[in-house]
């Protein structure tokens, strides 16, 4: 116990002196946000993957392959293929247009983007943003809660509020580029480790064969393609829609394109981050994989399997290291997302709405307010510990890819978008989808909310662009 504790205040210490070293030189709003856009490329690819992996990634999903099999592994090949995507045809385009705007955040670009001089679009915009995100933040702070309940049998109170304070310090001292810089130290560490798990303990179980064996005698599919019925291609599909779509509106991995150097790099940083996410997925399969085999009865609580495998299987010093693996892919994720939110409350609400002529000063100062602000809010949802990890990250990933997917997408390949289009598109679009689970389980649809949020979204972009398109011609104000 006293090792592991060690590791895990030793890691603690790393990350806030490199949150100290770089405290002096922010200067400004756009230092602290988006890292005055001087990046290179390792730093924006391990940034964007390691901010979007977080606990999900030892703990929900191996969770979903230990309790449902290879067939749930269509959900890590839905996230590395639409991020490649992201990477390939969002990516590019954004960093240029938000430069030429000198937008520091997703609603300053659609601000300008459709010359919206009321700010509606920069506030709806905003709302959802702390909405969904509030959400998303505590249920990191949720994961850090059982993992310290768990290894340390501390109380879960303790666990969350020792997660929080240590995420919103280095948050509120380094910023941007700090986080970019221990994201990339992170992301390597993080990679290390959850490879090591599956190739130490496929060393000793004698292969992979026991767990294929393990996997049958529990009935549990042993491949990606089952049978090719008409029910399973849909169920594919859905499973692909569920994750996949969500990555073209996640402002925490969106920003991170924005902050690149020189948009010629970005060739490099795909590379770079698919060949990451790839093998970190491959790998945390095999970590749910061999849960079956290790814990043939089944587990309570599934979503700590990463540490029920580590506690049984590891000695101490490893168990330590494991941790902080799931520590640094946890406060990645909450560091880019309080960030954003931050961003959000300074430029979006405080900047638009009373102070337009702040300095960049004053600007940096409410940033970090905004920090405190908000993790505050999140630990308040993460106290009552509303649901799941899993379904606390699926609404949220569903509410903002709904919410800003459709308009990402179309304000870089449609012309014929304007703001009343816009407005309308992030308003149903997140809406949608924070409201169809209740559909779903009203009528047993289980059709992913990412669905009818993007459909419903486009719909609404198009539909009322056009409308306001024919009052205008008409002379009436929409």
């Amino acid at each position: 116990m006293f090792l592991e504790l060690a590791t895990f205040i030793g890691y603690f210490v790393v990350l806030l002196g490199i949150a100290l070293l770089s405290y002096q030189k922010q200067k400004s709003d756009t230092d602290f946000l988006i890292g005055n856009r001087s990046l290179n490329f390792w730093l924006t690819a391990l940034s964007a993957h390691a901010s979007d992996m977080s606990s999900w990634l030892f703990g929900a999903y191996p969770a979903a392959i230990f309790g449902g099999g290879v067939f749930s592994a269509w959900a890590a090949i839905s996230l590395t293929f639409f991020m490649f995507l992201n990477w390939h045809f969002i990516a590019p385009k954004l960093r240029t247009v938000t430069e030429q705007s000198n937008s520091l955040t997703l609603s300053s670009y659609f601000e300008s983007r459709y010359a919206d001089k009321s700010g509606s679009i920069r506030l709806v915009s905003g709302f959802m943003s702390i909405l969904f995100f509030l959400f998303y933040i505590s249920s990191g702070l949720v994961g850090l809660g059982i993992l310290v309940e768990t290894l340390f049998n501390l109380s879960y109170l303790a666990g969350i509020t020792i997660g929080l304070l240590v995420v919103v310090a280095y948050v509120f001292m380094g910023g941007y580029r700090t986080i970019a810089w221990i994201d990339l130290f992170q992301g390597f560490f993080l990679l290390g480790v959850i490879v090591f798990i599956p190739l130490l303990l496929f060393n000793r179980i004698g292969g992979i064969q026991p767990v294929l064996d393990a996997i049958e005698a529990k009935h549990l599919s042993t491949s990606l393609l089952p049978d090719y019925s008409i029910h399973t291609i849909i169920l594919i599909l859905l499973t692909m829609a569920e994750w996949g779509l969500g990555y073209f509106g996640q402002p925490h991995i969106i920003t991170k394109f924005m902050g690149i150097r020189r948009v010629t790099d970005m060739s490099k940083a795909k590379c770079l981050g698919i060949s990451w996410q790839a093998i970190a997925l491959t790998a945390a399969t095999f970590i749910g994989l061999i849960g079956v085999y290790i814990f043939p009865e089944g587990l309570a609580d599934p979503e700590q399997i990463t540490l029920h495998i580590v506690k049984k299987t590891l000695p101490a010093f490893f168990a330590g290291l494991v941790l902080c693996a799931v520590l640094a892919a946890t406060t990645n994720v909450m560091a880019a997302q309080i960030l954003v939110v931050a961003s959000n409350l300074s430029e979006d609400f405080y900047k638009r709405l009373f102070r337009k002529h702040a300095s960049p000063q004053e600007l940096l100062w409410v940033s970090r307010s905004s920090v405190v602000v908000i993790a505050l809010v999140a630990y308040i949802v993460a106290f009552y510990k509303i649901s799941t990890i899993y379904k606390l990250v699926l609404f949220s990933w569903a509410g903002l890819g709904s919410a800003f997917g459709p308009l990402v997408i179309l304000s870089l390949y449609a012309k014929n978008v304007n703001k009343y289009g816009a407005f309308a598109g992030i308003l149903v679009g997140g809406l949608t989808a924070a409201i169809w689970p209740y559909f779903n389980a009203l009528y047993d649809w289980k059709i992913p909310s990412l669905v009818p949020g993007y459909v419903f979204g486009i719909i609404a972009i198009m539909g009322v662009s056009a409308l306001a398109r024919q009052r205008l011609e008409l002379g009436v104000e929409p």
